[in-house]
Protein backbone atom coordinates (compact mmCIF):
# COMPACT_ATOMS: atom_id res chain seq x y z
CA UNK A 1 0.00 0.00 0.00
CA UNK A 2 1.06 3.57 -0.67
CA UNK A 3 -0.59 6.16 1.56
CA UNK A 4 -1.52 9.78 0.76
CA UNK A 5 -1.72 12.47 3.45
CA UNK A 6 -4.47 15.10 3.47
CA UNK A 7 -2.05 17.84 2.35
CA UNK A 8 -0.75 15.70 -0.52
CA UNK A 9 -4.33 14.93 -1.56
CA UNK A 10 -5.14 18.65 -1.71
CA UNK A 11 -2.03 19.41 -3.77
CA UNK A 12 -2.64 16.52 -6.18
CA UNK A 13 -6.21 17.76 -6.73
CA UNK A 14 -4.91 21.30 -7.32
CA UNK A 15 -2.30 20.11 -9.83
CA UNK A 16 -4.86 17.98 -11.66
CA UNK A 17 -7.10 21.04 -11.88
CA UNK A 18 -4.24 23.10 -13.31
CA UNK A 19 -3.47 20.35 -15.84
CA UNK A 20 -7.16 20.28 -16.87
CA UNK A 21 -7.49 16.58 -16.01
CA UNK A 22 -9.47 16.91 -12.77
CA UNK A 23 -12.55 14.70 -12.78
CA UNK A 24 -11.26 12.50 -15.60
CA UNK A 25 -11.53 9.01 -14.12
CA UNK A 26 -8.82 7.51 -16.36
CA UNK A 27 -6.04 9.73 -14.89
CA UNK A 28 -4.08 8.74 -11.81
CA UNK A 29 -0.90 9.57 -9.95
CA UNK A 30 2.03 7.39 -11.03
CA UNK A 31 4.77 7.02 -8.41
CA UNK A 32 8.08 5.49 -9.47
CA UNK A 33 11.56 4.88 -8.16
CA UNK A 34 14.40 5.63 -10.57
CA UNK A 35 18.16 5.41 -10.29
CA UNK A 36 19.90 8.67 -9.45
CA UNK A 37 20.24 11.32 -6.81
CA UNK A 38 22.96 11.59 -4.21
CA UNK A 39 21.74 8.50 -2.30
CA UNK A 40 21.28 6.26 -5.36
CA UNK A 41 17.49 6.17 -5.84
CA UNK A 42 15.02 8.98 -6.52
CA UNK A 43 11.25 9.32 -6.49
CA UNK A 44 9.34 10.30 -9.61
CA UNK A 45 5.74 11.58 -9.75
CA UNK A 46 3.63 11.96 -12.91
CA UNK A 47 0.03 12.00 -13.96
CA UNK A 48 -0.74 9.11 -16.28
CA UNK A 49 -3.73 7.48 -17.91
CA UNK A 50 -2.18 4.25 -19.18
CA UNK A 51 -1.85 1.17 -17.00
CA UNK A 52 0.75 -1.52 -17.62
CA UNK A 53 0.42 -5.29 -17.00
CA UNK A 54 2.46 -5.43 -13.76
CA UNK A 55 1.21 -2.17 -12.25
CA UNK A 56 0.18 -2.14 -8.62
CA UNK A 57 -2.95 -0.03 -8.09
CA UNK A 58 -3.97 1.57 -4.79
CA UNK A 59 -6.45 4.17 -3.66
CA UNK A 60 -5.91 6.08 -0.46
CA UNK A 61 -7.62 9.23 0.77
CA UNK A 62 -9.47 9.51 -2.55
CA UNK A 63 -6.29 9.48 -4.67
CA UNK A 64 -5.64 6.66 -7.13
CA UNK A 65 -1.93 5.78 -7.00
CA UNK A 66 -0.25 3.43 -9.46
CA UNK A 67 3.30 2.09 -9.37
CA UNK A 68 5.22 -0.50 -11.32
CA UNK A 69 6.09 -3.74 -9.52
CA UNK A 70 9.82 -2.97 -9.22
CA UNK A 71 9.14 0.45 -7.67
CA UNK A 72 6.58 -1.04 -5.31
CA UNK A 73 9.31 -3.15 -3.70
CA UNK A 74 10.90 0.15 -2.56
CA UNK A 75 7.63 1.98 -1.85
CA UNK A 76 5.66 -0.53 0.24
CA UNK A 77 4.01 1.31 3.20
CA UNK A 78 5.35 4.70 2.08
CA UNK A 79 3.34 7.86 2.75
CA UNK A 80 3.26 10.70 0.25
CA UNK A 81 3.04 14.08 1.97
CA UNK A 82 3.21 17.72 0.90
CA UNK A 83 4.84 20.59 2.74
CA UNK A 84 4.59 24.28 1.96
CA UNK A 85 6.56 25.52 4.97
CA UNK A 86 9.68 27.61 5.29
CA UNK A 87 11.98 24.57 5.33
CA UNK A 88 11.02 23.47 1.85
CA UNK A 89 8.03 23.25 -0.40
CA UNK A 90 7.00 20.15 -2.28
CA UNK A 91 6.10 16.51 -2.08
CA UNK A 92 7.95 14.39 0.47
CA UNK A 93 8.02 10.67 1.03
CA UNK A 94 8.01 9.00 4.42
CA UNK A 95 9.52 5.68 3.41
CA UNK A 96 10.07 3.04 6.14
CA UNK A 97 12.15 1.00 3.66
CA UNK A 98 14.83 3.67 3.23
CA UNK A 99 18.01 3.05 5.20
CA UNK A 100 19.21 6.61 4.53
CA UNK A 101 18.09 9.74 2.71
CA UNK A 102 19.99 12.68 1.33
CA UNK A 103 19.86 16.17 2.81
CA UNK A 104 17.39 17.43 0.21
CA UNK A 105 15.05 14.50 0.87
CA UNK A 106 14.64 13.68 -2.83
CA UNK A 107 16.74 10.54 -2.92
CA UNK A 108 17.24 7.51 -0.71
CA UNK A 109 19.01 4.19 -0.33
CA UNK A 110 17.83 0.80 0.93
Amino acid sequence: MIFVSDKAKEKVADLMQQAAIAGQQDYFLRVSVVGGGCSGLSYKLDFDNESHPNDQVFEDNGVKVVTDLKSFLYLHNTTLDFSDGLNGKGFHFSNPNASRTCGCGESFAV
